[in-house]
């Protein structure tokens, strides 16, 4: 069923959700953030600055799908020593590897406005399945451009070490000083395209 707002929403299983389309990542609504643990101590938060998402809300949206991009290179921890480090070889190597992707491959449950999304992820040359926890926040029309827009919010969790990002130090008190467990949180806004 459609709403009154245009065909902006439609009611799918008591859920207010987008129409059908293709959307893209607006990039000025966006984070890709990653926290890491800290010789063992703390953690260290960062993002990736670039990215780019075509989502495709489908007529069944238990079909839809996501295709992202993020760029290697546009790392930040607001540490130039930290980033550059991460930047090279022993990490990203985003000379070789520029890009880091993300293709779904299928929606696996639903509870309320709470899905996961099952996936591909690849960094460097090393592709492994992961599970995105993907939070529905809301769909509106933006009042600049009269824009058809929705919210969501997505995290998993993810072994550095499986996708060949393995440099560590030992540390003298035991364990090492980079944790092997990487939680991966996004926030964004799907702008409609068509």
């Amino acid at each position: 069923m459609t709403s009154s707002i245009d065909a902006v929403t439609r009611d799918w299983d008591g859920l207010t959700i987008p129409a059908a389309g293709t959307y893209v990542l607006d990039a000025a609504h966006k984070r890709v953030g990653f926290v890491a643990r800290h010789m063992m101590v703390s953690k260290v938060r960062g993002e990736f600055n670039e990215a780019t998402a075509t989502i495709t809300i489908a007529e069944d949206p238990l079909q839809s799908s996501v295709v992202a991009t993020i760029q290697a290179a546009s790392i930040d921890t607001t540490q130039g020593d930290r980033d550059a480090h991460l930047r090279s070889p022993e990490f990203l190597d985003a000379e070789k590897y520029p890009t880091l992707e993300f293709r779904s491959t299928g929606v696996k449950s639903r509870n309320g406005n709470e899905f996961v999304l099952n996936g591909e992820l690849t960094i460097k040359d090393v592709t492994r399945p992961v599970e995105l926890k993907v939070e529905f926040e809301g769909v509106g029309r933006s009042p600049f451009g009269a824009q058809d827009v929705f919210g969501f919010s997505a995290s998993t969790e993810i072994d550095r070490e499986e996708f060949g990002l393995t440099w560590n130090v030992a540390l003298e008190t035991g364990g090492v000083l980079v944790g092997r467990k990487i939680k991966i949180e996004i926030e964004g806004e799907g702008i409609r395209q068509a």
